[in-house]
């Protein structure tokens, strides 16, 4: 390994932005069989809390430190939403368009998306979010008059959730009841994303719906292949030469640029070129702990 760099190019990420917004509601066994668009969404917030520490002590010191549940909940806001949750809202229809307030609230789910950008990439990829068992508290709505500035009058749901249960291992490890999964579209296959957004959004012949997370594990269960980069190799007049590994892309750790065949160090003797090794897209990950980049000095 080669000393720590920060902010190389084509690393600085930020996440950004919030939309594809669907509400799923639950039949009377807890299946999300259909989806909703939610438009008009504006900001989803994410509260984790809990997982705190609870240190014991004996014999004068912490004799093991215990940590809390965690939980999960979090802000909806938007313009508007979807008629369907008026009941997640504690309203009841009793004709259309009449809305009673203060019954029981329904439960939903939740698909959101948030975008990806890299300082070399503006349309990098996103992440689709989704929530299990989500229940919505009583908000506050205000109105006021029409004036010289109109503003939309922005809504906002706190919700909490309960998790739901995950019977497939991971690694051979048990996974905790969970409330929300994350899929990262820029570390996925597109073929194993896309089964996924068919299913969230639904196609021509299916309904959209919220996977479980069972389901959700098993669409992307082996969709990445393990592999390990073979370390290039140099002359000492700095000429190095990259070596040929599916799977694996090598670039240059000052332009973070793709390079084959051969790469020159450039500039006199002493100087240096570092060169990292990256899974290729998609559907490669690399061995666990594994040297991935390496520092090439010109000596002759």
């Amino acid at each position: 390994m080669t000393r720590v760099l920060w902010d190389q190019v084509g690393e600085r990420r930020i996440e950004t932005g919030v939309d594809r917004g669907v509400l799923y509601i639950p039949n009377n066994v807890g299946v999300y069989d259909n989806g909703y668009p939610w438009n008009g969404l504006t900001a989803v917030t994410e509260k984790p809390s809990g997982a705190e520490s609870n240190k014991q002590y004996a014999d004068n010191q912490v004799y093991i430190n215990l940590m809390s549940a965690e939980d999960f909940s979090g802000t909806i806001e938007a313009f508007t939403y979807p008629n369907q949750f008026a009941a997640c809202d504690g309203s009841a229809v009793s004709a259309a368009g009449v809305y009673i307030g203060q019954q029981d609230r329904q439960s939903f789910g939740l698909s959101y998306r948030t975008l990806v950008k890299t300082d070399t990439n503006a349309n990098a990829g996103y992440k689709v979010h989704l929530v299990y068992g989500a229940m919505a508290s009583p908000s506050e709505k205000g109105y006021s008059t029409v004036n010289d500035s109109p503003e939309g009058v922005g809504l906002s749901w706190d919700f909490s959730t309960t998790p739901v249960a995950i019977s497939t291992q991971v690694g051979g490890k048990t996974l905790k009841p969970s409330a929300i999964i994350t899929v990262d579209s820029t570390q996925v296959p597109a073929s194993n994303l896309q089964a996924l957004e068919d299913a969230l959004y639904g196609t021509a012949g299916t309904q959209p719906r919220l996977p479980t997370p069972d389901e959700v594990i098993a669409m992307f269960a082996g969709a990445l292949t393990v592999v390990t980069p073979t370390v290039p190799t140099a002359t000492t007049a700095g000429l190095i030469t990259i070596p040929t590994v599916t799977g694996v892309e090598y670039r240059r750790g000052d332009t973070n640029v793709k390079v084959t065949g051969t790469v020159q160090v450039p500039g006199a003797i002493g100087q240096s070129l570092i060169i990292k090794a990256v899974p290729a897209s998609g559907a490669y990950v690399f061995t666990a702990g594994v040297d991935d980049d390496w520092l090439f000095t010109k000596t002759t």
